[in-house]
C-alpha cells in the first residue's frame, strides 16, 4: 500500500474535485489495451482490482492509479529479422537495400513481430490531497511523472498543479545536517548518503550502513563536496532518502504499519481503507515538516 517513491507537487486551493468528480473525469480517459499490433497503451485503471472507481477516496484523500502497457519486442530481435529479409531483398534486386527501404523492411518487420511479442503492464499510483494540496507520484522517474502530470492536464482541464520549491536548497540543508550530526526537528539522520563535488564530471563518495561522524566525511564536505543524498527517518515512524532534486526515495514505514495492523479489522475494504489513511497521515506530517525545514516558498499555487 506505501508508496516507495515520492515525486512531490503542490495543488492549488482552487482544486476543490470530489473523488466523485475525479472519478468521472479519469473514466473518460480509461485504459484501454490497443490490441496486438500497438506498442503501446497508456490510461487509468481502478487502483484496487476488487473495485471500479477510478479515484478511490478515503476522508478526502484521493488515490488513483495509470496503467502503462508496453510490448516487450527486443531490438536484437527486430535486426536479426531485418537482417535477414534484406539479403533476401538484396538477392532479389541485385544489390543492397538503401536507406529508405532499410527504413521500410524495419518498420514492416516490426509490424510483424509485434502481434508475437509479450505484453508488461505497469501501474503507477498517485496520491491527491485537496486539504493539504497535495499531488504525490510513485515513481523514481522524471520522465514518468511528467507523463502523468500531462495524463491528469487532459482528464481535468485545468489542473492546478505546481512543482514544490524551497528557500533552502536540498544539497546545502543536508550537508549541514551531516556536519552537524544531527537533523532538524523531528528527524534523525541514518547511514546513507553520498557526498558530490560539483561539475558533471565531479568525484562522488557513497556510505552505505556507515556512520556519517568519521573524520574522512568532515574533510570530503571542508574539500567541497556536498551531500546529494541522505537517510533521515521521522518521529522514529518513517524512512526515507532525500535527494538534492528534493526527490524522496526508499520510502518504508517503520513498526506502525504491524501496530495499526494489531487494531485493523478482518474486513479487507476496511483495512485497504485504514492503511491508506494511515500513510496519507503519517506522510503528510512528515512531508509538512521537512518542508517547513527547507523554508518553501510560497507559489501561487499555495496563495489564498
Amino acid at each position: 500500500m506505501w508508496f516507495k517513491n515520492l515525486k512531490l507537487f503542490r495543488l492549488s486551493p482552487s482544486f476543490t474535485l470530489t473523488a466523485p468528480q475525479l472519478d468521472a473525469l479519469l473514466a473518460k480517459e480509461q485504459f484501454v489495451s490497443a490490441g496486438a499490433a500497438a506498442p503501446l497503451s497508456i490510461g487509468w485503471v481502478p487502483p484496487r482490482e476488487e473495485d471500479v472507481r477510478f479515484a478511490y477516496g478515503v476522508d478526502r484523500q484521493v488515490l488513483c492509479a495509470y496503467r502503462t502497457e508496453k510490448k516487450l519486442l527486443p531490438a536484437s530481435v527486430i535486426n536479426q529479422f531485418v537482417k535477414v529479409r534484406a539479403q533476401e531483398l538484396e538477392d532479389q534486386q541485385g544489390f543492397k537495400p538503401g536507406r529508405k527501404q532499410l527504413r521500410d523492411l524495419k518498420e514492416e518487420v516490426t509490424q510483424t513481430l509485434l502481434p508475437r511479442a509479450f505484453s508488461l503492464a505497469r501501474d503507477t499510483r498517485v496520491w491527491i490531497d485537496p486539504v493539504n494540496h497535495w499531488l504525490v507520484i510513485d515513481t523514481a522517474s522524471a520522465s514518468k511523472s511528467e507523463e502523468i502530470l500531462t495524463a491528469l492536464g487532459k482528464a481535468i482541464y485545468p489542473f492546478p498543479v505546481e512543482p514544490v520549491q524551497v528557500t533552502i536548497s536540498p544539497a546545502a540543508a543536508m550537508t549541514d545536517w551531516v556536519l552537524s550530526g544531527h537533523g532538524p526537528a523531528n528527524f534523525s539522520v541514518d547511514q546513507d548518503a553520498e557526498l558530490r563535488a560539483g561539475g558533471d564530471k565531479a568525484a562522488a563518495v557513497r556510505y552505505v550502513k556507515h556512520a556519517l561522524d568519521s573524520d574522512d566525511i568532515q574533510k570530503h564536505i571542508k574539500g567541497g563536496k556536498q551531500c546529494m543524498r541522505l537517510a533521515l527517518t521521522f518521529n522514529d515512524r518513517v524512512s526515507f532518502v532525500l535527494t538534492e532534486n528534493l526527490d524522496i526515495k526508499r520510502v518504508a514505514a517503520q513498526d506502525i504499519l504491524d501496530q495499526s495492523e494489531q487494531n485493523m479489522p478482518v474486513d479487507a475494504n476496511e483495512q485497504f481503507d485504514g492503511d491508506f489513511t494511515l500513510m496519507c497521515a503519517e506522510l503528510n506530517q512528515m512531508l509538512s515538516a521537512l518542508l517547513e525545514a527547507l523554508e518553501e516558498k510560497v507559489l501561487t499555487a499555495k496563495a489564498a
